[in-house]
């Protein structure tokens, strides 16, 4: 029996997007902080010798224009005098970006302070002991036991010895027993199992909240009575201890591998550990009459033209072309790869530039409000789509420009980030602030009576009535969200 085979030849016309080299470095320049950015075009000058570092004349630093908008966005006159070309040949030769930095003085630097991109764990169990009914000296005890907790979120040192530190420091005298009361308020926190003193005790608090059921007891008496014998896997004694089924220990044990024996991990690191010194990328200045100008920070970015003496090399090989060696073609070669790159550089930061105006000013244009006043209330619902109809560039442009970028107000320093947040729309079609909701529920669960604290389904009437209609699923969304317990735990 034999088969037969042929081969069959298609064509199939197929549309593919790829980026070009230019783009692609644009792209990867988009994504850089300003000190990543120095350090990019200071290695680019180190390796295109057709790319040198252009000289600030006084004449060009006094007349660096402003980008100044009023209270409707608009753009103001620029009232700056003609830039002088110093070393530049003609005005194209000036870098963009140079054109774009704000006429400040040399003492009026950016700040560089430390910053942290997340909320520390000790910062969301203090706003937690906040909500408690607890005296001022019940409050500066638990804020101490909260400060002693490990990056684990457990409280490895003895109530007795933080009971002598208390009075060697800070000159409270407390008792151990008052210790253990505070603490056992702080064991009702989010997550379960933070303020434990030891491994035993964290998973017994955790299993402490789930529902009642056989299932529950039995995973209670394995840790309570054979802890040990559960971390040494000595699943034989623990079946004769406790004299059950294995069909039993083994459903309590797979819910038992579920829990955080570390709680603390999944707030974030402790206090002071996830710092960063943060550069703003965006200058933003509000003046008294509702001016706002916006400027890049681009201060130690190094300026960048093409090298002079690789121009007129290129130009002088390229006009005695015809009678040229292979030496004389090879130069010219690498003189026209050498240019080519330090324009495509100069070309993406100015792109970069450019882009990252755009962003900025669009988001000053949507948050006014905010930059006017400095109230986190005053932030709109706004998602990137929203910049990016703005500004006119692609959504992706926008989330790689966000990402990574810090602006500094009259009232900080904000991850571009802050900015953007979700809305909530009412049956009526009116949009809302899902940052002012969740802040009109924290001031209803601060408010409430701690002998009596309100359900979800209390809280949700409590925000109806203040003209925020939110069904009873969204308030326990945005309470977990918030890191607040359930009633229950909140008494």
């Amino acid at each position: 029996m034999t088969s037969n085979s042929r081969q069959i030849q298609t064509q199939a016309q197929q549309q593919v997007q790829t980026l070009s080299p230019q783009q692609i470095l644009a792209v990867k320049l988009l994504e850089l902080p300003t000190v990543e950015l120095e350090e990019r075009v200071r290695s680019e000058l180190l390796d295109n010798p057709a790319l040198e570092e252009g000289k600030d004349t006084p004449d060009e630093h006094d007349s660096e224009p402003e980008y100044n908008t009023d209270e409707n966005g608009d753009p103001l006159p620029d009232s700056s005098e003609d830039l002088s070309l110093g070393d530049y040949r003609t005005e194209d030769d000036i870098p963009d970006y140079k054109l774009r930095e704000h006429n400040r003085s040399a003492n009026d630097t950016p700040e560089e302070i430390p910053f942290s991109d997340s909320i520390s764990f000790y910062e969301t169990l203090k706003e937690q002991l906040d909500m408690q009914q607890l005296t001022p000296e019940e409050k500066q005890l638990g804020e101490y036991l909260i400060g002693s907790l490990d990056d684990d979120g457990l409280l490895r040192k003895s109530l007795e010895s933080l009971a002598d530190e208390l009075a060697i420091y800070q000159g409270v005298n407390t008792t151990p027993d008052e210790l253990e009361r505070i603490l056992t308020v702080i064991q009702e926190f989010d997550p379960a199992g933070i303020g434990a003193r030891n491994l035993q005790e964290c998973l017994l608090l955790q299993i402490a909240r789930k529902e009642d059921s056989p299932l529950k007891q039995t995973e209670t008496d394995i840790i309570s009575k054979c802890c040990d014998d559960f971390t040494k896997k000595n699943k034989e004694k623990i079946l004769q201890k406790l004299d059950i089924s294995e069909e039993l220990y083994n459903k309590a044990v797979g819910e038992l591998t579920k829990l955080n024996p570390r709680p603390g991990s999944s707030l974030g690191e402790t206090i002071g550990k996830n710092m960063q010194q943060i550069i703003p990328d965006f200058l933003v200045d509000t003046d008294e009459d509702g001016t706002i100008t916006l400027t890049l920070n681009n201060r130690n970015v190094p300026e960048l033209r093409l090298s002079r003496e690789f121009t007129e090399m290129l130009d002088e090989h390229t006009r005695n072309r015809a009678n040229q060696s292979k030496e004389s073609k090879d130069a010219l070669l690498f003189l026209k790869q050498k240019v080519d790159a330090a324009q495509g550089f100069i070309n993406a930061v100015k792109q970069r530039q450019q882009t990252l105006t755009s962003t900025m000013q669009a988001i000053i244009d949507l948050q006014r409000p905010f930059f006017e006043e400095g109230d986190e209330s005053l932030l709109r619902p706004m998602i990137l789509k929203d910049v990016a109809e703005r500004a006119k560039l692609d959504i992706s442009t926008i989330s790689r420009v966000s990402n990574s970028k810090y602006v500094q107000t009259n009232f900080g320093i904000y991850p571009l980030k802050y900015f953007f947040g979700d809305g909530y729309t009412t049956e009526s079609g009116e949009e809302m602030s899902v940052r002012e909701i969740k802040r009109i529920l924290k001031e209803c669960i601060a408010g409430e009576d701690k002998a009596r604290p309100y359900t979800d389904d209390e809280l949700a009437d409590l925000l109806k009535e203040q003209g925020y209609p939110i069904a009873r699923r969204t308030i326990a969304k945005y309470r977990q969200q918030l890191n607040i317990p359930v009633a229950r735990l909140r008494r």
